[in-house]
């Protein structure tokens, strides 16, 4: 299956092995909850979908990779302990708290979750010396004397063997107590990921026309060759600092990421290539409405590898600017509660004792979701974005004489970043009509226009823009594709009820 639907399996999973009885009882015993084993090729997103998971579910994520652990840190080290037993004493031996188990109490101290996921990377390349208690851990859920606290569910992954020369093939015995998820590369689904995280558009664009080179490993002379998911994540980062520091990008740092001869050659030359499109259609120009006859003749005379190119780039930008105008709304719309009810606050001394109160309210709230070990990027920045506002706010206030004037100076700040995003709107919307007009002109009602469609359509960001802020030709397309769509569903109910009729 592919990574998407795993995750949904995964989720799924978790949230029927949280469920309780009447009586508080977890309605599968922990002993029977299965730990999900996720095997699949490296690199296609495995640990990333389970931090997708713990943030969905609000439950702490505890990971780790077992290939460095050996058995005195995943079990504990002995030690000896003096006990009386009836009229006898004797030294016992015991064993320290193993440092796996310890993280998950130390998460569950520091963020205050009850419930979590332990992650547990690279199960099938354990040491020799902890392989024979991994059947105990993968059962009973303990490692040494101590137990994963309940409510703590365990997600396993691991590489085929034709990956990882370490891998130990699990016997009947120990795969009979897992959930075996088999995972397979997927490039429409990673795109959805790479698309909403931003990858640079130069690989977006490389990749629809190369989907085979998505994920490539094959065997030469030299040896092994690979290209992962992973690796075009790193080179997207890579290659997007770069280019903002003006260096050049060429074959060798392409190299130094994708370990195959032919591909590397392959992107170098495209990424070139994309280039001087960039330059030669001047794309900046163009979403801002100065798009020149010859740009367009140009597109109508591309091929329709250069047309998916161009669009690739045109899309970035406007999808980009998409992003961050519902990020921003976002983030206004998490302050404005608190500024709501600092509004009916009449006294001074008051006022500025709840706006510390609301600062420090939101602080440790981060850091108990920073606690959980599963804090996304963007609802990390939200958060960082409203307590920046609410300590400036602190410090503009901090010589006002009356309520009124402290929340005046608040609300100015306040329409202040309302007016931004509205201006960031304004542009934006001038830039996606821009898009369209090009796009009509140099491509018609073409393939090029169902996916720029398309694009807009699936991509979390830009549907939320278009239903919040509307788009008149994004409309007026999404309407006569729909029209294409149903012509042909009636037709296929015509031809149904024809040979029903005969």
């Amino acid at each position: 299956m592919n990574i998407k639907r795993a995750k949904e399996d995964i989720k799924n999973s978790i949230k029927i092995y949280l469920k309780k009885d009447e009586f508080g009882d977890y309605r599968i015993p922990v002993v029977r909850q299965r730990p999900a084993f996720l095997i699949g090729a490296p690199g296609i997103g495995k640990t990333a979908i389970m931090e997708q998971i713990a943030e969905e579910l609000g439950i702490a994520l505890v990971s780790y990779s077992m290939t460095h652990h050996t058995r005195q840190s995943a079990l504990g080290l002995p030690f000896i302990q003096h006990k009386t037993y009836g009229d006898m004493e004797y030294d016992v031996s015991e064993y320290t708290m193993s440092e796996i188990i310890s993280s998950v109490y130390e998460t569950m101290e520091k963020s205050g979750a009850k419930e979590g996921i332990l992650f547990l990377d690279e199960i099938n390349c354990v040491s020799e010396t902890l392989a024979p208690s991994m059947l105990q851990f993968l059962q009973y859920k303990t490692f040494g004397r101590h137990k994963v606290p309940e409510g703590w569910v365990i997600v396993t992954a691991g590489n085929p063997p034709m990956y990882n020369k370490s891998v130990r093939e699990f016997d009947t015995v120990t795969l009979d107590r897992l959930k075996v998820i088999p995972v397979e590369a997927d490039y429409n689904i990673w795109k959805e990921y790479a698309v909403e995280r931003n990858l640079n558009p130069a690989i977006l664009g490389f990749l629809e026309i190369r989907k085979d080179f998505f994920y490539h490993i094959e065997t030469t002379g030299k040896g092994r060759s690979f290209v992962t998911a992973r690796g075009w994540e790193d080179l997207s980062t890579i290659i997007t600092l770069y280019e903002e520091e003006g260096l050049k990008v060429d074959e060798e740092l392409i190299g130094e990421y994708l370990r195959n001869d032919t591909v590397v050659k392959e992107f170098a030359a495209y990424y070139d290539l994309y280039q001087k499109y960039k330059n030669d259609y001047r794309v900046e120009e163009i979403l801002k409405g100065n798009i020149s006859e010859n740009a367009i003749e140009k597109a109508k005379a591309a091929e329709f590898d250069e047309r998916l190119s161009l669009l690739a780039m045109l899309l970035d930008k406007v999808r980009t600017s998409m992003k961050e105008i519902v990020i921003q709304s976002d983030y206004l719309t998490l302050l404005m509660p608190g500024l709501k009810a600092l509004k009916e606050i009449t006294d001074i001394e008051t006022f500025k004792e709840r706006l510390t109160l609301l600062l420090e309210a939101k602080e440790k709230e981060l850091k108990q979701k920073e606690g959980y070990g599963a804090l996304s990027k963007v609802e990390s920045f939200k958060m960082k974005k409203v307590i920046k506002f609410l300590s400036e706010s602190r410090k503009k206030t901090n010589n006002s004489s009356t309520a009124e004037e402290a929340f005046s100076q608040v609300k100015e700040a306040f329409d202040g970043e309302v007016n931004s995003m509205k201006a960031n709107v304004t542009e934006t919307k001038s830039a996606l009509t821009n898009l369209f007009s090009f796009s009509e002109r140099a491509f018609t009602e073409g393939n090029e226009m169902l996916v720029l469609v398309t694009e807009l359509t699936v991509n979390k960001y830009s549907s939320r823009y278009i239903a919040s802020f509307g788009c008149e030709e994004y409309h007026k397309y999404n309407k006569l594709l729909m029209i294409s769509e149903r012509q042909s569903d009636m037709k296929e109910n015509i031809k149904k009820l024809d040979i029903l009729l005969n």
